[in-house]
């Protein structure tokens, strides 16, 4: 992990994991062994998890991985979106299947069996997950500033657009219109 602070973190949800009845499948608190030192995190499992216990419902930001069994679809889709969280969900299966459940889910990005983004796939939240995105479009839409035009009598682009087609025909016509920069 990225610091000790983290590391710390990480280990009290696993302590909290176990604190809470959740059966540790593999892994735990510690370090691996051979990694004293350092802030590596045992890869861990939990099973037997409870929809309500917080290693369930919270994020950890590290390698612990929560099994919680469910009767059918939608009691899986109701549980993956019970929480005040959705920065990220995995969903494998058929891949139509998978698509249907994909767009049900509360969370920023959805990987199908294993697919992973690039860096023209927005990336960011859901709920308390954050607002907004990185990467992509989207993420370079944070940067821009939108302006709302009340009270014009047609769409803003087509006047816009109109404006444009016309400097563009007039340049042509003339090399003396040349676009130049307003002096101060």
């Amino acid at each position: 992990l990225s610091s000790q602070i983290q590391f710390d973190k990480v280990q009290s949800y696993i302590q909290l994991g176990l604190d809470e009845g959740a059966r540790l499948l593999i892994g735990g608190l510690g370090r691996p062994e051979g990694l004293e030192k350092g802030f590596f995190v045992k890869p861990t499992i939990f099973c037997d998890v409870k929809n309500e216990m917080r290693i369930a419902q919270e994020e950890i930001f590290g390698p612990v991985l929560c099994m919680i069994s469910y009767e059918d679809l939608d009691e899986a889709i109701y549980m993956a979106n019970d929480t005040p969280y959705g920065l990220a969900a995995y969903v494998s299966g058929s891949q139509k299947k998978a698509e249907a459940v994909a767009l049900e889910l509360q969370a920023g990005t959805v990987s199908i069996n294993g697919k992973s983004g690039d860096f023209n796939t927005p990336f960011g939240g859901y709920k308390q997950s954050g607002n907004g995105k990185e990467w992509g479009v989207y993420g370079l839409e944070e940067f821009l500033e939108t302006k709302a035009i009340l009270g014009h009598h047609k769409p803003f682009n087509d006047t816009f657009n109109q404006k444009l087609k016309s400097k563009k025909s007039k340049k042509s016509k003339s090399k003396k219109n040349k676009l130049t920069k307003p002096k101060d």
